[in-house]
């Protein structure tokens, strides 16, 4: 059983605008220390997973951004979408075009959006969850992420029984939605409940024969797309099938009512480390280390200030001033062509503010 990974890179981060554009996403922006957080998503693979398993799945209008950005990773280890249809359809063709030539091959689907570390501690529980799919290819094996407070912006999953011969792993007993606040506190003070990672491992056949038990119209695309990969017709099959399968996140489409599904059996595997979603300026900000009066700012910047806290202050010219007096709770971005300055509070209108730009500056 050979072991592979697929790193789901296909939204187009519009909440980072302006940084993020649609010819160059968030994933392929240098936004950690002068790397990407795709390149970052890759490097954490490192012993565990061989560069020639690795995948990238992707909408194709970056393919060829995402192959200059990343030269390691061939033509065949990048998967176009068409168009985006949610993370089931991106596991489910990834899942196909593996099966295709091994139906046995092991993936793990990972995000090209979080921060995550330590690295070691991720490599060592990607490893246990490879390892319970080697050991029982039935099962399908999600990560937790410990909570660290009552987030109503993120999943849950409830974890069940322990696992016999696997004390750190767990049958998984329910997934729920971003719940609201006295849930989520509850959810921390019973203490058997992780955010959902977003990130599986399981075996591509077995997967695929689940999205024919609960999505069929879906997996009959595939088979579809899977006769025709490798052939002259691969692009034509892709182009006109893949755009008509419904959209609909792995979660609802699969994790959730996999769990009535007697033929495959949900795993949790909880990660006890730090993993921070980059997907909005506030989140970015988590990433850097705020002065005495909580304003963070990048490396990259060259910002003077008088009296003003709680800023987040980004910019990729150093040899551009920002300046601020007396200023509180704002994120600031400056780019060559467009500048953003909003409250933090309003920080999730940035999506918004992306679609109302001229098409130039989207």
């Amino acid at each position: 059983m050979a072991r592979y990974a697929m790193i789901m890179a296909g939204g187009s981060g519009t909440r980072l605008w302006p940084l993020s554009r649609r010819a160059a996403p968030k994933q392929l922006v240098p936004l950690i220390n002068g790397e990407s957080l795709l390149s970052i998503a890759a490097q954490r693979l490192d012993g565990v997973v061989d560069g020639a398993h690795r995948l990238i799945c992707t909408g194709e209008r970056y393919r060829n951004a995402l192959a200059e950005a990343l030269p390691e990773f061939t033509p065949a280890q990048i998967l176009g979408e068409p168009e985006g249809r949610d993370t089931l359809n991106a596991v489910g063709l990834t899942a196909a075009v593996l099966a295709k030539n091994d139906p046995e091959a092991i993936v793990a689907v990972l995000t090209a959006d979080h921060l995550i570390e330590p690295k070691e501690v991720f490599a060592d529980r990607l490893a246990v969850g490879f390892g319970l799919v080697e050991e029982d290819p039935t099962r399908l094996v999600t990560f937790s992420i410990t909570p660290t407070y009552p987030s109503t912006g993120y999943g849950y999953v409830q974890r069940g029984e322990a696992i016999p011969g696997h004390e750190t792993c767990f049958r998984a007993q329910r997934f729920v939605e971003k719940p609201d606040l006295a849930t989520a506190e509850g959810f921390l003070a019973a203490g058997n409940y992780g955010w959902n990672s977003g990130m599986f491992v399981f075996q591509a056949q077995v997967v695929l024969d689940a999205i024919g038990r609960h999505e069929p119209e879906t997996k009959q695309g595939l088979d579809a797309i899977a006769a025709a990969w490798g052939t002259s017709d691969q692009e034509a099959v892709l182009g006109s099938v893949y755009p008509t399968l419904r959209k609909v996140s792995i979660d609802y489409g699969l994790m959730e009512p996999g769990s009535d599904d007697s033929e495959v059996s949900i795993c949790v595997v909880p990660m006890a480390l730090s993993w921070v979603d980059v997907g909005s300026w506030p989140s970015f900000g988590e990433t850097i280390e705020p002065d005495q009066e909580g304003n963070r700012v990048t490396t990259s910047t060259t910002w003077r200030d008088l009296s003003s806290t709680g800023l987040l202050v980004f910019s990729d010219d150093p040899s551009h001033t920002i300046s601020t007096i007396g200023c509180h709770d704002l994120v600031i971005v400056h780019t060559p062509d467009a500048t953003l300055i909003c409250a933090t509070d309003d920080a999730e209108r940035v999506k918004e503010m992306a679609e109302n730009v001229p098409e130039s500056h989207k």
